[in-house]
């Protein structure tokens, strides 16, 4: 895969996904994704995308201040 910014090769690794939704932080660790061996930009694939909406709609219903969730273990 190739890096949507910068156009150098992106390969496979996992990252932490950091959503603020203004009175809730929501922090995703372990997340798949492809980061760019240049930039260090980080590219999610569509299934990963849909499934981190799913997290964090979850995380919602919670809305504690800050939770910190294992992508692996929610994704499912």
């Amino acid at each position: 895969m190739k890096c949507l910014k910068c156009t150098a090769d992106a390969v496979k690794s996992t990252t932490t996904d950091v959503t603020d939704l203004g009175d809730c932080l929501i922090i995703i660790r372990n997340v798949p994704c492809y980061k760019c061996t240049e930039c260090n930009e980080v590219m999610y694939t569509g299934d990963v995308i849909r499934k981190l909406d799913a997290i964090i709609a979850k995380a919602k219903q919670t809305l504690n201040e800050i939770s910190v969730i294992d992508y692996e273990k929610n994704a499912a």
